[in-house]
């Protein structure tokens, strides 16, 4: 574990023992809660579905596999790879049209980890044993949004799923040979300390090996946009979400590898708050907090503690 918390990159060098950098695809897919549901998706997301919309823009997987890694190498000598399917819901599709979807990184050997992202109502056995698949040369991933141990709150954010699901989720997958990361968000309408912290003993009472931990941001063209204008919802301070950041990590288990703890907001599409464009200033506050009042990973784990 390093100094604060066990983070990604210690854990890739563990595995690897050389630097390995994350490439993000969209592969054109979309998410059952705006397409089967009609239900418009979460009040946070825009039409992107939290990836870069290089589909839309008429970029196949394999040129964005490839122009990737070429600038990869060239920013930082990067020789490793993982391919992150990141827009969207990438387990939602017939069996057949996902496993073409992933099969494009089979022909780059210095792609060593596949991560898909997806949700918990958009899985089932026969999804989960081809992801298994590509654990025989690759390190496996599969990503749930669980944003809220709150069934109140994702009602809220027009999650489309309760809790359950996501436990149920994780449960399953857990007897499958892939890394589960789980993603909640800091921040959301009506949430206090009390209840990031649930949400922290939820994940951590499940079989959950990842985290990322994202700060809840206004972008342009979504629900949440009109909240905040309308002053419906304010958004956190920089303390008090480092604060908030701090204690969910020290509720967690030292082993657990935490892959992010801020958000990664797209300058032309931010509203509010201005400051997440300072991630160097907001992971240096975070860690600041975790010093001072000693809520270092593992420091609030009660493994016996139930939900």
């Amino acid at each position: 574990m390093d100094t604060y918390y066990r983070t990604f990159s210690s854990f890739l060098r563990e595995q690897f023992a050389r630097r390995v950098q994350k490439i993000t695809l969209d592969a054109g897919l979309t998410c059952p809660h705006r397409d089967r549901d009609k239900k418009g998706g979460c009040i946070y997301c825009n039409i992107h579905g939290s990836g870069t919309g290089a589909y839309a823009r008429g970029q196949g997987l394999k040129e964005q596999i490839e122009t990737q890694m070429e600038a990869m190498k060239r920013r930082y000598k990067a020789s490793s790879f993982i391919a992150y399917f990141q827009s969207y819901s990438n387990t939602y599709a017939p069996l057949e049209k996902l496993k073409a979807i992933y099969d494009t990184i089979l022909p780059y050997p210095e792609i060593v980890g596949i991560a898909i992202g997806t949700r918990p109502d958009c899985v089932d056995k026969d999804v989960l044993g081809l992801i298994e698949s590509y654990a025989d040369s690759r390190l496996v991933w599969i990503e749930y949004g669980l944003q809220s141990a709150s069934d109140e709150t994702l009602r809220l954010i027009n999650r489309g799923h309760d809790v359950k699901t996501f436990v149920d989720a994780v449960g399953l997958t857990a007897d499958y040979n892939i890394r589960i990361c789980a993603h909640v968000i800091i921040g959301l309408p009506g949430e206090d300390m009390g209840m990031y912290e649930t949400t922290a003993r939820l994940v951590a009472s499940l079989p959950i090996t990842d985290l990322k931990i994202h700060l809840l941001y206004v972008v342009k063209s979504t629900v949440m946009e009109d909240m905040y204008k309308k002053g419906i919802y304010t958004p956190l301070t920089m303390e008090d979400y480092a604060i908030a950041v701090a204690r969910f990590i020290a509720c967690l288990p030292k082993d657990m590898v935490i892959q992010r703890i801020t958000g990664d907001p797209h300058p032309d599409e931010l509203v509010a708050p201005m400051w997440a464009l300072k991630k160097r200033e907001v992971i240096n506050t975070i860690h600041h907090v975790i010093a001072t009042e000693d809520l270092y990973q593992g420091t609030l784990y009660r493994r016996d503690e139930s939900i």
